[in-house]
């Protein structure tokens, strides 16, 4: 898969596209904020200042988070077979570059946070948490980038319809056919949002630990680094968790509101 992905990219984009891809972190920065300031000056450019900042990050969300899947799924099927041996295995080329996608993706919507919405400091932090966790894979342990890969998966197979989702919430309130798609798309979202991230996320995370804790890492993994990795993890998940009881709760509150209205 990995080979074909390079004749594709030499094919498309031609050959001296070939050193970029080779180290395509500066590349893939500057594509998120070509993104970014294209849904923030054209697409979003009506939209009031808070909402019109809120969706450019969102699309720039959108247009991280399934490539991401996809590409994280390439990176890894050639280790599916003995997925285990991933999880210490030197990074490949093409992982390095999933991690560089992502890393980008980050860089940009953490500027998009520290200029627009500096006090969100539990989403800054967030990123930076991630941030740390992608770099040091990528850049000082090179090496065991399969369970973040796969835990990227986990996180973004949900982003084109939460960003969907985000974008119709933001105009709700004064757009009907925005508020209808809300909707519509709320306990769908919640319920793939709860299967993926709140019963498969843990379980994935549950393994790592295993994993890690048993010593089949040492020597390879530095401790602090998957120590510090785990710390993350976890924190990212309970969060996770959280944050879909609060959204199911407000839904079933608004449920319950809307039938005792009907009702009277």
């Amino acid at each position: 898969m990995e080979k074909i992905f390079n004749i594709f990219i030499k094919n498309c984009l031609g050959a001296e596209t070939l050193t970029l891809y080779s180290s395509p972190l500066a590349t893939f920065i500057c594509m998120f904020l070509i993104i970014y300031l294209f849904s923030y000056f054209k697409l979003f450019r009506s939209w009031n200042s808070k909402h019109r900042a809120e969706a450019s990050s969102s699309f720039i969300s959108l247009a991280h988070g399934t490539p991401a899947v996809i590409l994280a799924l390439f990176a890894i099927l050639p280790d599916s077979t003995s997925p285990l041996s991933g999880f210490t295995s030197p990074n490949t080329e093409f992982q390095n570059m999933v991690l560089d996608f992502s890393i980008a993706y980050f860089v940009i919507d953490l500027s998009h946070y520290m200029v627009f919405f500096p006090s969100d400091a539990l989403f800054i932090a967030h990123h930076l948490a991630t941030l740390y966790v992608f770099t040091t894979c990528r850049f000082v342990v090179r090496h065991g980038s399969v369970p973040i890969l796969i835990l990227l998966i986990l996180a973004e197979i949900t982003s084109a319809c939460q960003n969907t989702w985000s974008i119709a919430g933001y105009r709700k309130s004064d757009v009907p056919a925005a508020r209808r798609l809300h909707e519509f798309l709320s306990p769908l979202f919640y319920a793939f949002y709860t299967v993926v991230r709140g019963i498969l996320g843990p379980i994935f995370v549950y393994a790592m630990a295993v994993y890690y804790t048993s010593g089949a890492a040492d020597g390879i993994i530095p401790r602090w680094a998957w120590i510090s990795w785990m710390c993350v993890i976890v924190c990212a998940v309970l969060l996770s968790i959280l944050w879909i009881t609060d959204k199911w709760i407000a839904f079933y509150k608004d449920n319950h509101r809307i039938k005792d209205v009907i009702q009277k």
